[in-house]
């Protein structure tokens, strides 16, 4: 996995990547072809071809994308371990010095879980030791890649029966790999879409939310991002899928980020789905390099940023953060 010298050389943090959107198609082959499990193509250029795309789509078609390969994955214990592994590893090469992975147990899951997802058979990989294997693999990875990478579970919003046990997930490995728990699902992404676009940030007073995924249009309601900045929410900012889903308008040019940047708002640059976006995190940094004016000073920046609303403990936290002063050459901001 050769790549080009980077855009943002420095250590980076990335905060909002979906694992099940960030397999590697060479993975999806093997297990696919290993379980007897059919998928659209028989070469990564093939398999491409159905499950990323590079025109903006709505979201459905865009979360259509996984009932190409996700059968291929779940319900299968070494598939689940190995893609947290290469995730790590993959991040790894990209730079990032510490990474939050999220993703649902439930839809990796054959067991314990109802309905079955992806139309698999009954089988006897429960929720929970989903997440003991993706941990297992996490840790395996930060081993051997020497990066930090942590999980966050997420609720599925068309799923609420699934929540109660994601939260419990959370609890029960909250000092293992574990860190957070997400609310994620086709309406959380779109209710910004409509003027009642509030009721998203509602969780920001009842539910205590610390970020906010993508949150592009909040720059609409002024009075509501004046509050946000005010209490320095922060937002995760994903350039390439933000114009792929048709989050914001494909001018680059009028993307709500640049708003977030002359106010020097809280936020990070994120991948969300690179499998299907086909991309990598260097995609992200060159957009708002070349679209937006991006310099080295506001990515080191929005990197501390983002190391400072992670959810790592405060000593771990503190200890990244001196990473990244010291690779920026930079003395930390008293605040």
């Amino acid at each position: 996995m050769e790549r080009a010298r980077s855009v943002f050389g420095g250590p980076k943090v990335e905060l909002h990547v979906h694992l099940d959107g960030a397999i590697r198609p060479e993975t999806i082959l093997y297990f696919g072809k290993k379980r007897g499990i059919p998928l659209p193509g028989d070469t990564v250029e093939e398999l491409l071809k159905y499950v990323s795309y590079d025109t903006p789509l709505t979201l459905p078609k865009f979360l259509e994308k996984f009932n190409y390969y996700m059968p291929a994955i779940a319900g299968d214990r070494e598939a689940v371990r190995r893609i947290a592994y290469e995730f790590v590893e993959t991040k790894a090469k990209e730079g990032v010095a510490y990474v939050e992975v999220r993703y649902s147990p439930h839809l990796l899951a054959n067991s314990g879980v109802a309905p079955i997802p992806w139309g698999q058979a009954e089988g006897d990989l429960t929720p929970d030791e989903v997440v003991q294997l993706v941990n297992q693999g996490l840790k395996d990875g930060e081993r051997d890649f020497h990066i930090k990478a942590r999980s966050i579970l997420c609720c599925m919003r068309h799923m609420p029966s699934w929540s109660p046990e994601v939260v419990e997930l959370c609890k029960k490995y909250q000092n293992d790999s574990v860190v957070a728990v997400d609310l994620a699902g086709d309406e959380t992404l779109k209710v910004e879409d409509y003027s009642e676009h509030k009721k998203a940030y509602e969780a920001v007073y009842v539910l205590k939310a610390e970020r906010v995924g993508h949150g592009y249009h909040v720059v609409e309601d002024p009075e509501l991002y004046k509050e946000l900045l005010k209490i320095k929410m922060h937002f995760e900012v994903c350039p390439w899928s933000s114009y792929l889903t048709g989050a914001c308008s494909p001018d680059f040019t009028k993307h709500p980020v640049i708003q977030f940047k002359k106010d020097r708002a809280n936020y990070s640059l994120n991948t969300d789905d690179p499998l299907i976006f086909n991309s990598t995190i260097d995609k992200d940094y060159g957009i708002v390099k070349e679209h937006m004016g991006f310099t080295e000073e506001e990515f080191k920046r929005v990197n501390i940023n983002a190391a400072q609303s992670s959810f790592l403990p405060e000593k771990e936290k503190q200890e990244l953060l001196n990473k990244l002063y010291q690779a920026y050459g930079m003395v930390p901001n008293p605040s």
